[in-house]
């Protein structure tokens, strides 16, 4: 289960979620942020919330968050996995019946060594149960407050400017012994931040940054924008049970500013420049990618992948699209013509050609879904296409057949034929 988001109806999602805690080793996540800049909702990135940390297995304990009621709950702790699946069904439970963040960040409390943060554009924000946190507040007159608490309850009230974030260090982390000066400062960096009018998905990318760099709990994790109901999914969570998320504070991807190009590291690190047309790569660091995931911009785009799950293939179809976007606007012809030369130059491999049909735009809510047939049998590229129809290819395939044939009989027959040639 890797960033869920919570659908109508969360009991299969909670069972899945059950199912998977019970297969795999201890972890909790120990970053845990959650800031509001635009306590109203008006700013569509005016809330975001993220976790990450040095411990294994982050698809686990990142977030699960509701579109429908713009909530999210991140979860940690030291305690018990079973009991961490019990408080965060119980804040699940009270807050899709509208409970306050501070019930349900408090659900942790009966569960020991269980923590949860919780917050939402109409709740406010709440961490509750076993934490090390500050609460970073804002005023009108951009007075900045922070406030150190250790366990309980702590509440940012709805309608209120500021954040929480818990920190504490992983056993094994080199960096072990330094989450508290780091949650000292970057909390003091959060408030700033809201203070100069930044927006809360850039805030939390730049939590990111700090706290994988200074503290070194920094894989991944994730991170969500409640008011567009969008998150970084499965961008750097771990593809394997017991190991850890993609380094935060690392490369991420290379991406060609023209085309749409991408190459993810450690592969990009065989390109400098574009194999398309020669221009230089951009390079992207995982703070840098999980802010562009979660945050809407004029020229911003959301892209929906369906139809195969080919590693890859999701985030580089993303960089194409968003590429043909920007060039061409939101017209399906023109996405599903770069798509298909993606397909033609190697960069997508696995599916067949795309027809307009199967590109979905959607250009006043900007977002793009794209519809991928995969190749059978395991093919990474579908057939050329010639501007000759297969029945002629068929012909030509018999006749090449029947030559070959005839020069397999002269080259076995070569002696004979000679001898039968010279007697004539």
């Amino acid at each position: 289960m890797k960033n869920i988001i919570l659908p109508k109806n969360i009991i299969l999602s909670l069972i899945i979620f059950a199912i998977i805690l019970g297969s795999i080793s201890g972890v909790s996540a120990t970053l845990n942020v959650i800031v509001i800049t635009d306590p109203s909702g008006d700013d569509v990135n005016g809330v975001a919330g993220g976790s990450m940390s040095f411990a294994n297995n982050m698809f686990q304990s990142t977030f699960l968050m509701s579109k429908e009621n713009q909530f999210v709950v991140l979860s940690g702790g030291e305690g018990d996995s079973n009991a961490r699946l019990k408080a965060i069904v119980d804040s699940i439970s009270q807050l899709e019946n509208g409970a306050s963040a501070s019930v349900g960040a408090g659900a942790a409390s009966s569960y020991s060594g269980i923590r949860l943060m919780v917050g939402g554009p109409n709740i406010g924000a709440a961490v509750g149960g076993s934490f090390r946190a500050y609460l970073i507040t804002v005023e009108e007159d951009d007075t900045i407050k922070i406030t150190p608490y250790s366990g309980g309850l702590v509440v940012l009230p709805p309608g209120k400017k500021g954040a929480i974030i818990h920190l504490r260090n992983t056993q094994g982390n080199p960096l072990y012994g330094s989450a508290d000066s780091v949650r000292r400062e970057t909390a003091l960096n959060i408030g700033r931040m809201i203070r100069d009018g930044y927006s809360a998905t850039t805030i939390v990318g730049s939590v990111f940054e700090e706290v994988a760099k200074d503290s070194g709990e920094r894989y991944g994790g994730g991170a969500v924008n409640l008011i567009a109901g969008i998150s970084t999914s499965d961008m750097f969570t771990p593809d394997e049970i017991n190991t850890t998320g993609y380094p935060m504070d690392e490369p991420y991807v290379k991406v060609c500013p023209t085309d749409g190009w991408s190459s993810g590291f450690p592969a990009a690190d065989n390109y400098e420049t574009c194999p398309n047309d020669g221009s230089s790569l951009k390079t992207i660091y995982a703070y840098e990618a999980l802010t562009n995931a979660i945050t809407v911009t004029q020229d911003s785009v959301s892209v929906s992948v369906y139809g195969s799950e080919a590693p890859g293939l999701s985030e580089t179809a993303s960089e194409v699209v968003k590429a043909s976007v920007k060039a061409y606007g939101y017209d399906a012809n023109a996405i599903a013509g770069s798509i298909n030369k993606g397909i033609r130059n190697g960069l997508l491999i696995g599916v067949n050609y795309v027809e307009p049909k199967d590109i979905n735009v959607r250009a006043e809510s900007k977002a793009v879904g794209v519809y991928f047939t995969p190749l059978p049998e395991g093919r990474t590229s579908p057939p050329w296409d010639l501007p000759i129809s297969s029945f002629v290819l068929d012909i030509l395939g018999s006749i090449q057949t029947v030559i070959g044939i005839i020069l397999v009989l002269l080259v076995a027959f070569r002696h004979r034929l000679l001898l039968s040639f010279q007697n004539r």
